[in-house]
């Protein structure tokens, strides 16, 4: 399956740019938080579709992105610039935003540690592998809403555009369902 972005770079600078607009730093913590979690909506919103091509392991807080987490390690690299996201991947990043980037640091690490996929690889240590199916299987589970994590359609909210009458209608693009994965016999 394709993945929606070619780098997880992009989406660091969607999110750093995001939070300069809003004049907030954004801390190295919170910034692999919301990786994380867009990674896992994302998959969630999508029929198991990744947003793009990470793997999150666990450090002494919580998931981190170990390439992005080298590359911004002195801060942003002046020499590199971001592409372009299309239409949904931007608005899916902007529910993101606007869901999480409320949140301190501290405050969204001690909700995402709480999550059972990054929960269960802490407990085995640190730099241990999260892995996408289970992080894909417990963000669309009511498991997550117990333990606090919204529900994917209050990540996601539909754009409001107007009917040729005027009317407000909200819309979302159509998301067929994945092909099932045929096993070799």
């Amino acid at each position: 399956m394709a993945i929606a972005v070619k780098s997880c770079l992009d989406v660091v600078f969607w999110l750093s740019d995001q939070a300069l607009n809003d004049r907030e730093y954004i801390q190295p913590q919170k910034l692999h938080r919301l990786l994380y979690l867009s990674q896992a909506y994302f998959a969630v919103a999508y029929h198991g579709r990744k947003l793009m091509p990470a793997t999150f392991v666990t450090d002494a807080f919580g998931p981190i992105e170990p390439t992005v987490f080298h590359a911004f390690a002195y801060g942003r690299p002046h020499m590199i610039e971001g592409n372009p996201l299309n239409e949904q991947v931007s608005h899916f990043l902007d529910g993101i935003w606007r869901r999480f980037g409320q949140y301190s640091a501290d405050q969204i690490t001690a909700k995402v540690v709480e999550h059972e996929p990054v929960a269960l690889a802490m407990a085995k240590g640190i730099n241990e592998e999260i892995p996408f199916a289970e992080m894909v299987k417990y963000y669309s589970s009511e498991a997550a809403a117990r333990r606090g994590a919204p529900n994917v359609k209050e990540v996601v909210k539909p754009r409001v555009l107007r009917s040729q009458t005027g009317k407000p209608v909200s819309v979302m693009a159509w998301q067929p369902k994945a092909a099932p994965v045929k096993k070799d016999e």
